[in-house]
């Protein structure tokens, strides 16, 4: 029992740590550009596929191979999430520019299908706190297996977290719900800004002193 708690508490831990704010900011960068929620939805689940993704292979690598990862190595994963973000804020706004220059707000959210931006983003912010993250499983559970477990349960919830947030990110930007041009577009700059503002603020806080 004892080490069951851990387990099943592991997806509710995932799952609010999908509502982390730079998790929303990267995810809101992208549900916007969609011109469905059931798109927006699947970029959310992509993203949780792709974050534990990154976190099951450095528990695999620190758990079962022993490979050490510095502490320092981990705040440039953090810098690099920074960038990311600051990276999404900027193309974000570059298209808004572009669909304004063109007069075709009709295809202001047109994209590909696939899904690829989601799932890389994701990767990226696996990187992010999964030292922190595997340590601790490290500490609290016996065995090794143990310790996967919970990071895949970690995962599965985070998974449906960021399902769930990326549905309610896209509903203020759904042509059903407003079609107030403008007002999209305000929206749409002022998440832009808000993850480049984040991002440099991450990165900043990473970088300096190291």
């Amino acid at each position: 029992m004892q080490t069951l708690f851990p387990l099943l508490f592991a997806g509710v831990v995932g799952f609010t740590h999908a509502f982390e704010i730079d998790h929303l900011l990267a995810v809101s960068s992208i549900v916007t550009r969609r011109k469905s929620a059931f798109l927006a939805i699947k970029d959310g689940i992509f993203w949780g596929l792709g974050h534990t993704s990154t976190i099951l292979l450095i528990g695999v690598l620190m758990i079962l191979a022993q490979v050490a990862v510095s502490e320092k190595m981990f705040h440039f994963f953090e810098a690099g999430v920074g960038l990311m973000l600051t990276v999404l804020g900027l193309q974000r706004i570059r298209d808004l520019w572009q669909q304004k220059q063109r007069h075709a707000y009709a295809h202001a959210h047109d994209m590909p299908h696939h899904h690829r931006l989601a799932y890389g983003v994701g990767l990226v912010h696996g990187l992010a706190g999964s030292g922190t993250l595997v340590l601790l499983v490290m500490t609290q559970l016996k065995t090794a297996w143990q310790g996967i477990s919970y990071l895949l349960i970690f995962g599965v919830g985070s998974v449906l977290g960021m399902l769930l947030a990326s549905g309610m990110f896209f509903l203020p930007f759904s042509r059903k719900i407003s079609r107030n041009i403008a007002l999209q577009r305000a929206l749409t700059l002022l998440s832009s800004l808000l993850c480049i503002a984040f991002g440099c603020k991450v990165v900043f806080e990473n970088l300096i002193g190291l």
